[in-house]
């Protein structure tokens, strides 16, 4: 296990009975460990030509705000549905209880753009393949995905599979 892991509290029962929700506010509230995780992403993904970094609302902002600050790359926000002010292309994806949908501003990406897909945790990987077809929808290259946390034991990369995916924390069981 990385050594990042010891700053993420695990809170059990949250958000529902039976899950242990990784916080990553304990991370963030600590300057060098905050740093360490950006430090660690800005050393993979420097020399990759990253031109956006696309972020999944809300916790991806965080790391990926810094992330393209530091790697001096343009930031691009996926929201949830109604969430962005201009024109946007959608793509829906499937929750284990239902359908929800994501949003990108059509105008946020030039065609053949590298981006770099950032999100704070992989689970079973829907959003994320949703967003990574947002990507492509508005003529971006996917040049990688990155989170700070996996749930490995929840296959998340399967459905990510074709991409090159990396985390800095993996859990291999709840």
């Amino acid at each position: 296990m990385h050594e990042l892991a010891r700053h993420i509290r695990n809170i059990p029962d949250f958000p529902k009975k039976g899950i242990v929700f990784r916080d990553i506010t304990t991370l963030l509230k600590e300057p060098t460990a905050f740093k360490k995780a950006v430090d660690i992403l800005y050393e993979r993904y420097r020399d990759k030509g990253i031109s956006k970094i696309v972020c999944v609302e809300a916790r991806g902002f965080i790391l990926g705000g810094a992330l393209a600050a530091q790697l001096g790359a343009g930031f691009v926000p996926i929201r949830k549905k109604g969430k962005l002010p201009a024109e946007t292309y959608k793509e829906e994806y499937q929750l284990e209880y239902g359908i929800d949908t994501v949003e990108i501003h059509k105008d946020a990406i030039v065609r053949g753009e590298r981006c770099l897909l950032h999100d704070d945790l992989l689970a079973t990987g829907g959003t994320m393949l949703a967003c990574a077809n947002l990507v492509k929808k508005v003529g971006g290259e996917v040049a990688g995905i990155c989170f700070l946390i996996e749930l490995s034991f929840l296959n998340g990369r399967e459905k990510l599979k074709g991409f090159d995916v990396h985390s800095i924390i993996q859990y291999e069981s709840e």
